[in-house]
């Protein structure tokens, strides 16, 4: 076992241990320390084995130092095993076959899905579940993975929830969603997190009667399934008009010529805030535009089309927003 999966079995083991801090991934700015009490991490970790009806052989696909990475470690060491580490993505195969006989879990984001679609589907389909979460998921993604056979679960949380804990958009077992009269999402229930680390105010800005409230906005629909529309500080308020960003970036995405896209908004003088692409692909602005304009209003079109190689990531999978923005200043 590496170093954190031998910090983890101690902590879980240890009869009365400290919350465990862990760190948001900081794709919006600066990372806040997470406390997570183990009452919280084992809530979910049961919660989770309900749901998906089994327990079993974990291959660690993501960071440790993460929230995600740190579920996978403490579900493999609850069911009774060491998870195995995938160092690397060429050796996919390799690690899946050393987690041995059972069922087999994998908890990954939609670029590390996307990829082993186009390189290793055969590993994939011995997967008992692959656990899909980190950010928004394309339909069309997953519909390429079901067609090659690989059950997918799309998960929905954060570190202040421990984790995923609404699935394919139902809560797990015990956890409460709501959304609030501002459209934001809110979540009650054993997995929550204690606090933000040293940072009081904060606390009691997103903590509020046994509720965390988070910065996603979404709605339930006639099921009582939840619908992530985006973060609330996704919709760009352009010319008096507010756009859905992620909305806008899963229309481009669909398009032939474009590999990935994400989309910001970034301070205008004339528009207070212009909408920006960030594409994968050969698309130009005028095709962008009208691209988003047959399917949604014009005016949630991208004003600026930044051309790139690969959108740039954290250690976790997520779009660095940061970096985005800084390319459009620079």
């Amino acid at each position: 076992m590496n170093n954190a999966v031998r910090a983890l079995d101690a902590w879980l083991a240890a009869e009365a241990p400290d919350p465990w801090v862990v760190e948001t991934s900081g794709s919006t700015g600066a990372p806040k320390r997470v406390v997570l009490p183990r009452a919280a991490v084992l809530a979910s970790v049961g919660a989770s084995a309900r749901r998906l009806g089994a327990q079993g052989r974990w291959l660690l696909a993501l960071p440790a130092s993460y929230v995600a990475g740190l579920q996978v470690v403490c579900r493999s060491l609850v069911a009774g095993h060491a998870p195995v580490l995938l160092e690397d993505h060429d050796g996919f195969a390799a690690a899946t076959e050393a987690l041995g006989p059972g069922d087999r879990f994998v908890s990954l984001v939609p670029t590390q899905l996307h990829r082993l679609l186009e390189t290793d589907t055969v590993s994939l389909r011995t997967f008992h579940t692959v656990l899909l979460g980190g950010g928004p998921i394309d339909p069309a993604l997953r519909e390429r993975a079901a067609a090659a056979g690989v059950h997918v679960v799309a998960t929905y949380g954060s570190a202040e929830t421990a984790g995923g804990c609404v699935y394919d958009g139902l809560p797990l077992d015990g956890v409460a969603v709501a959304i609030g009269d501002d459209g934001r999402v809110r979540v009650g229930g054993p997995t929550l997190f204690a606090g933000y680390d040293g940072e009081p105010a904060l606390t009691a800005e997103v903590l509020v009667d046994g509720w965390f409230l988070t910065s996603d906005a979404g709605r339930l629909d006639e099921d009582g399934r939840l619908q992530v529309l985006g973060r609330m500080d996704d919709v760009v308020v352009t010319g008096g008009v507010n756009v859905p960003a992620p909305a806008v970036a899963a229309r481009l995405r669909e398009h032939p010529a474009v590999a990935a896209a994400e989309v910001l908004g970034v301070p205008d003088e004339e528009w207070g805030n212009r909408v920006v692409a960030f594409v994968v692909g050969d698309l130009g602005a005028d095709e962008a535009r009208d691209w988003v304009g047959a399917r949604h209003p014009r005016s949630w079109a991208p004003r600026q089309v930044v051309a790139l190689d690969a959108i740039p990531l954290l250690g976790n999978g997520k779009p660095d927003r940061v970096a985005l923005r800084s390319m459009v200043g620079a």
